[in-house]
């Protein structure tokens, strides 16, 4: 994989207001993850749709102000909302369906970026819909071979199945999950119980460079065909975790592609995670 300072990451998927408590933020795991890999020196783009209303309006705005390039559709659906209700700072989520990023137009301007892209990320959320999987799809279709394809699952209410989980994982050459994702594959594919068997066999079943595993504020772990990294979870006053798994994929993914052991893109990415889980929102920054 080439070392690039700047490499082009790409996220497509959900692109959304978070409405906290405490009043709206960006959301969505694709441009959660663009955006902190941007502002660690990343080429982020957003590939999603918005609506024609005044919230999509704030979102391109948002986008702008960040300095993440995107490719949008303009949608005759509403731009996309989800409802966080928190307890002890852990979201829960109520997704508002068939909206905007539910119809995401393929552009030539994004299958010119994904063919030079270093990374891509994707997760099943998006894929509720068969207007956005088929962009996706179609999307990585224009990757090349060797570009990290980063599936990070995220799994939310009713919106996959093991088919498409196994559809994505045979496009992925990364794979990211947390422990509860993890105990749902573990029946649902066939898996050890154990979670480290778990992880390399489905490594081993897909051919995978890496996979991912996160558990919250207990500890990580990143596997690779000939190593693994492990690490306990800083322990910080939490006020919110939302948006800190796409914060750690995408400070791993960075520290990847512009040259770093998989040990210290693993410590950078704990530390943005936690960093992200000890302020609001997914946009926190240091």
């Amino acid at each position: 994989m080439a070392v690039s300072k700047s490499p082009l990451i790409m996220g497509v998927g959900e692109l959304l207001w978070d409405m906290l408590p405490t009043g709206k933020v960006v959301g969505g795991a694709p441009v959660n993850f663009v955006y902190h890999a941007t502002k660690l020196g990343a080429r982020g783009v957003a590939v999603s749709a918005i609506g024609t209303d005044v919230l999509g309006n704030e979102l391109l705005n948002k986008l702008d102000q960040n300095g993440i390039k995107h490719c949008l559709s303009r949608s005759p659906y509403p731009t996309g909302t989800v409802k966080i209700t928190l307890n002890d700072g852990i979201p829960s989520y109520n997704i508002v369906e068939n909206v905007a990023w539910d119809h995401i137009l393929l552009s030539g301007e994004a299958i010119e970026l994904a063919k030079k892209a270093d990374a891509i990320t994707f997760g099943t959320l998006a894929m509720r819909h068969e207007d956005s999987r088929k962009t996706t799809e179609k999307l990585l279709s224009f990757v090349p071979d060797g570009v990290l394809k980063f599936f990070d699952i995220n799994l939310r209410g009713r919106y996959y199945s093991r088919e498409l989980i196994d559809s994505l994982l045979s496009k992925a050459n990364a794979f990211k999950i947390n422990d509860e994702e993890l105990k749902l594959l573990i029946p649902m594919f066939g898996l050890p119980q154990q979670e480290d068997d778990a992880c390399r066999e489905i490594m081993r079943r897909y051919s995978l460079n890496y996979v991912v595993l996160t558990a919250g504020d207990k500890y990580s772990a990143v596997y690779t065909p000939a190593e693994k990294s492990f690490l306990p979870t800083p322990k910080v006053k939490v006020v919110d975790t939302v948006g800190a798994g796409d914060s750690f994929s995408g400070a791993f993914v960075y520290g990847i592609l512009t040259g770093k052991s998989v040990p210290e893109a693993h410590k950078k990415a704990v530390e943005t995670a936690a960093f992200v889980a000890s302020h609001a929102g997914a946009w926190a920054t240091t």
